[in-house]
């Protein structure tokens, strides 16, 4: 826009100290926790209740190491809760920042791009076509400006704005020819120059958000289902403690022992990890796929994205790379490759200097910003650029004629140049074509588009200065010729399709091309059948049983509008597909909702598609979102191993718990030192370990989970339990062979725990993948099992060895042949499920 630096905008000190006064141009969202709030997070579960009764009981019982020692686990948790609480908030710091827009403002008399949270008032913000408004606004200077305020109004149709008279600053959004701009808005037409006047929550938007935030949100089915199995594993725990305490006081008659023994058996079998693991996979989880260009706004879209089945999306910018170039030009009889000319011949110069006159001087659109390119290239300092002509008027396109036309005053006549540009159909309908010279520039936009061009066609027309008619029909045009212009598909994208299909997923192309140009781009990235599509007239007169049943084989539709994409999901879904959809615009949004995951293009998107979507594309990538999917299966891949490692452990925690105080003159192996110290272990493996886990080598090779599946089924339980039963065995044989050869009780208990954690760390080792042998899983770089596996067996060498230890533990001396024995037996408890992994898992990936 022409002397923007009219106005000088606000200087850096002044936008700080505004900054400082009123806050940053953002909604309120949640607050962080605070290190109090976590504090009182962790006084508050249950596994901290327990811990506090032990070491209360145990004062009470004279043993104060066992009780100080208890107490400082508890710091010791707290400090790992703070760790986990931190790492979920940076990582959605992290998020936040990358959904934050950049918007052109005027500051220092200069004109800047800054982050949409930095815009305050007073502010002087530039408006451009396809710009997003961050704040509400004061319009000072327009041109044709045109305003999406549909998510603030509902109303589709943008409405005319224009400058800025006097008036009060209290109108509500809505209705042409108001001065106002509003955040959330997206300029569609035109351009100008507005002054902000409120930011953050005391904006139109802000108000919606304060609404909203008192709205709250229904968990997800995965966190329903892990709450589930929290909670009927608790009533468990609960009722087996009761029993382990009353039988504890009848056969041996000491009730403070029988709830200490029942406490431990409470704390062996509640899985209080399963809550922190899934927010913690959860949040770094998003924030994994965030540095694939993805942005997730909703936790659930995570769970879906294993289970996707078709991927609709847009072509343009999405498949291609939305640079658009001008490839071929037809001047009515011949035609001319653009690509490798040298010197471009004059016969095709009225193409181009049309073409540009009816394209806008700093263009939005890449079709026009190509036209623009090719003019530059070419006919710099030629009579054919105009930038000293002053444009009169513009028609823009509609709905009813797909062409616009500008109209310009000559410097060297009196007269009035108009330039025309659109759909050729459009064109050839303003030039009243006879039919048989229209039959003929028929057949060539059907060639240039056979081959994948996206053609426009361009006409021309001069009159007297006088009164304008209002409708573009009024002018005797001329047809100049037509423009091909291709737009180059990602490098990427065949490989991704490719990968696609190989997971079990459809790709279709929903697009606005004609059905040669959308065919040719179908068997160049590889869809399986781009020989059949649908076109968008065809879809209108489709009833949904019929296009369920068409749809089933049909991967493109053409000359598809956004409004159709409804009908499409609609149909998708009646054939129990689950639907991944792209959109960027308005008339997106309702087919954003209805799909099962709504992606949203973070480019060129609107904040009404951003807004119903569960995924945001930063950089419309289309090999983005496949590497989206890819991220997805590995985060539910991962947490299913970290859930099933966290059952397979805790059985023999309860097991052995449990079983010694069913006989009178059995020995008590676990106390709840014991279960701390394995819970100290167990919370940094499954959150971190499981968590930095890389993707299975085949996790693009299975089909989709059914997404009624259970996350955590039965049969992955059974699974899991008999890994906990298997350690269980091995830990009772050797708590029996020691017991019944004569071992002192504190050997006893020392080889047995020392079993129990060689027997984790195996666990541990071969969850770590449930299709690759250990000895691969080993030469599988994950750097945080040195860490977490090492820790654990420092500590328990240090606890059979240091006496203090050994006392706090219960322990006695034992030599290093029995520590060799309980490592050995320990890493026994493995085989059988890397003997399952072989013979079982394998070949299920295999068929």
């Amino acid at each position: 826009m022409k002397n923007n630096l009219q106005f000088s905008g606000l200087t850096d000190s002044e936008a700080e100290s505004r900054i400082a006064r009123d806050g940053y141009n953002e909604l309120q969202g949640n607050k962080p926790r605070s290190f109090w709030a976590i504090i009182l997070g962790v006084l508050k579960e249950p596994m901290f209740l327990l811990l506090v009764g032990c070491a209360t009981l145990y004062m009470i019982l004279g043993s104060l190491e066992e009780g100080f020692m208890l107490i400082g686990f508890v710091f010791v948790i707290m400090g790992i809760e703070f760790y986990q609480e931190r790492k979920t908030e940076k990582a959605l710091d992290a998020l936040k920042d990358l959904a934050s827009p950049q918007v052109l403002v005027i500051r220092n008399n200069t004109e800047v791009r800054i982050l949409g949270r930095e815009v305050v008032c007073d502010d002087i913000i530039v408006l451009q076509e396809g710009d997003r408004i961050p704040a509400d606004a004061t319009v000072l200077k327009s041109v044709n400006l045109l305003v999406d305020e549909s998510l603030l109004t509902g109303e589709s149709v943008p409405v005319r704005k224009y400058d800025w008279e006097g008036e009060p600053g209290d109108i509500q959004p809505g209705g042409d020819d108001q001065p106002f701009v509003y955040s959330g808005s997206m300029v569609v037409q035109g351009n100008g120059l507005a002054k902000v006047t409120h930011t953050g929550m005391n904006t139109q938007i802000g108000k919606i958000g304060k609404s909203i935030s008192e709205v709250e949100g229904s968990p997800s089915r995965l966190k329903k289902e892990i709450g589930s199995l929290v909670k009927w594993m608790t009533i468990i725990g609960g009722i087996l403690c009761v029993i382990v305490i009353a039988l504890y006081t009848l056969t041996r008659g000491d009730l403070l022992q029988g709830f200490l023994a029942g406490i431990t058996l409470a704390m062996g079998m509640l899985p209080e990890e399963f809550p922190v693991v899934l927010t913690i996979f959860m949040a770094v989880g998003a924030w994994r796929i965030s540095k694939k260009r993805v942005l997730t706004q909703q936790p659930n879209a995570i769970e879906t994205l294993g289970s996707a089945t078709v991927l609709c999306t847009d072509k343009t910018g999405t498949l291609t790379e939305n640079k658009m170039k001008v490839t071929k030009l037809y001047n009515k009889q011949d035609y001319c490759t653009v690509k490798g000319i040298r010197e471009f011949p004059e016969e095709y110069h009225d193409i181009i200097e049309y073409g540009i006159l009816s394209s806008q001087v700093n263009p939005f659109d890449p079709m026009e910003t190509a036209i623009n390119n090719i003019g530059e290239s070419f006919l710099k300092g030629t009579e054919h650029l105009h930038a000293d002509w002053d444009m009169v008027k513009e028609y823009s396109l509609s709905k009813e004629l797909l062409a616009m036309s500008r109209v310009f005053r000559s410097k060297s006549s009196n007269r009035l140049v108009i330039a025309a540009k659109g759909a050729p159909e459009a064109i050839f309908e303003l030039c009243h074509l006879p039919a048989d010279i229209q039959k003929k520039y028929v057949e060539a936009v059907q060639a240039m588009a056979s081959e994948g061009l996206r053609v426009l066609g361009v006409a021309k027309s001069s009159i007297s200065e006088s009164n304008l008619p209002e409708i573009q029909h009024d002018f005797d045009f001329d047809f100049v010729g037509l423009i091909g212009l291709s737009d180059p598909i990602r490098p990427q994208v065949p490989q991704a399709v490719k990968e696609c299909h190989k997971a079990g997923i459809r790709v279709i192309m929903i697009t606005g091309d004609y059905p040669a140009t959308a065919q040719n781009i179908a068997k160049e990235i590889g869809l399986q059948n781009y020989s059949e599509c649908i076109t968008g007239v065809e879809l209108a007169e489709m009833d949904e049983a019929t296009l369920s049943e068409k749809i089933k084989t049909i991967d493109v539709f053409a000359r598809a509008v956004p409004e159709q994409k409804l009908k499409i999901v609609n149909a998708l879904k009646w054939n129990n597909e689950v639907v991944a959809m792209t959109g960027d615009g308005v008339n997106d949004a309702p087919a954003l909702k209805a799909a099962n995951i709504g992606i949203a293009m973070g480019k060129k998107g609107t904040d009404v598609a951003r807004e119903v979507s569960e995924l945001v594309l930063l950089d419309d990538n289309f090999g983005s979102i496949v590497d989206a999917i890819k991220m997805g299966r590995r985060i539910f891949d991962n947490l299913q191993k970290a859930l099933g490692y966290i059952f397979a452990v805790h059985v023999p925690i309860a097991g052995l718990s449990l079983i010694p105080v069913l006989f009178s003159d059995w020995p008590l192996i676990l106390w709840p030192v014991h279960v701390v110290f394995l819970e100290l272990i167990i919370d940094p493996a499954c959150s971190v370990i499981f968590e930095a886990e890389q993707a299975e080598k085949n996790v693009m090779s299975h089909p989709p989970r059914k997404i009624n599946e259970a996350f955590f089924g039965g049969k992955k339980i059974l699974i899991s339990c008999f890994q906990g039963i298997w350690i269980l065995i091995a830990t009772l044989g050797v708590y029996f062979v020691t017991l019944k050869t004569g071992y002192d009780i504190g050997e006893v208990r020392a080889m047995t725990f020392s079993t129990l954690i060689f027997a984790n760390i195996a666990t541990i080792l071969t969850n770590r993948s449930w299709e690759a042998s250990i000895f691969t899983i080993l030469r599988t770089p994950n750097k945080t099992v040195k860490w977490v596996v090492g820790g654990a067996a420092l500590f328990i060498l240090l606890a059979l060895t240091i006496p203090f230890l050994q006392r706090l533990f219960q322990f006695a001396p034992v030599s290093v042949w029995k520590i060799a024995i309980t490592f050995i037996v320990g890493m026994c408890t493995m085989i059988w499920f890397e003997v399952y992994k072989h013979f079982w898992l394998r070949k299920r990936v295999c068929l």
